[in-house]
């Protein structure tokens, strides 16, 4: 048999990469998932997901987690620009820890509202990022900085497919998963997860991201006082380790509450061995994805 001779050419550059002999089929690494969080301060976002966050980083996926107010009201002793700017540098140094990209709006903390405005940021900080997954707190919640995050990322959820809505960023072909991080209020209707991930593989590196929220978590934020941060070492090590023990035990509460969903997604034997977790919702607004589509979104079961 005659080969053109472009197909030998073509097995004689191959046979050259390759000494053996043998050509060696390329394969295209999967793209990467791209998820976008959405949480009302520098912190929100790092509570609720930095653990997911963490494990999809991990696989090589790219994560952004915006913070939609710059948080300068969060302190007890400091604010305006010199606690924004000690909270924009907090959540640099989480998401250095996570392996993520994070972003601060300069919206005022507790003056956030749901303008056109700010649902346009929203929409092209979705569009921009080309965002498989948005997620984000319910619209009901105690801080009105939270619900109101909540309602611009319901808002943003089918605007970002919409061309002639922000027409200067490309609009989105499809539309992303929006979900909800959890929450413990029970009206109008209680958060029920819809996926729930075993986070104990990486706890402690959540734990270490949470230890540069100093402002926030050591020092206790808008509601701390001087009495929670010792200035000798010792008494700032005993705090941290404070602060780590009350988010380990945080993200056990979250496996107790949820332990029925826990074994439907992992099955029984893993679900015993399972200490640590953090849960989503599906949003309504955005795409539905079935069981298949989420353990391709959070491909982490079976590891």
């Amino acid at each position: 048999m005659h080969l053109p001779r472009l197909a030998v050419l073509a097995l004689l550059s191959l046979c050259i990469a390759f000494p053996s002999g043998i050509p060696v089929q390329a394969v295209a690494p999967p793209t990467p998932l791209r998820i976008i969080c959405f949480g009302a301060h520098p912190d929100d976002c790092e509570i609720q997901a930095a653990g997911t966050a963490a494990l999809w980083a991990a696989k090589g996926h790219k994560v952004k987690l915006v913070s939609v107010t710059n948080g300068d009201i969060g302190h007890w002793r400091d604010a305006g620009g010199p606690l924004a700017q000690r909270r924009l540098e907090e959540v640099r140094a989480a998401a250095t820890v996570l392996g993520v990209e994070c972003e601060v709006l300069d919206i005022h903390d507790g003056e956030l509202l749901p303008t056109l405005e700010n649902r346009r940021m929203l929409v092209r900080l979705i569009r921009q990022w080309n965002a498989d997954i948005v997620i984000g707190p319910r619209p009901n919640d105690y801080h009105p900085d939270h619900r109101y995050t909540g309602v611009l990322v319901q808002d943003a959820a089918y605007m970002v497919t919409v061309p002639f809505f922000c027409p200067d960023v490309p609009h989105l072909k499809r539309n992303p998963v929006f979900m909800y991080f959890p929450d413990s209020f029970q009206k109008p209707n209680p958060f029920a997860p819809d996926v729930v991930i075993a986070i104990d593989s990486v706890i402690e590196r959540k734990l270490d991201a949470l230890d540069k929220l100093v402002s926030q978590f050591h020092e206790g934020g808008a509601n701390g006082s001087p009495d929670l941060m010792p200035s000798d070492p010792e008494g700032q090590k005993r705090r941290s380790q404070e602060v780590r023990e009350y988010f380990r035990n945080r993200q056990k509460g979250l496996r107790a509450r949820f332990q029925d969903q826990v074994v439907a997604w992992h099955g029984a034997d893993t679900a015993s061995k399972i200490q640590y977790i953090e849960a989503f919702e599906i949003c309504e607004y955005g795409r539905r994805p079935d069981q298949a589509e989420l353990k391709r979104l959070f491909p982490f079961f079976g590891d």
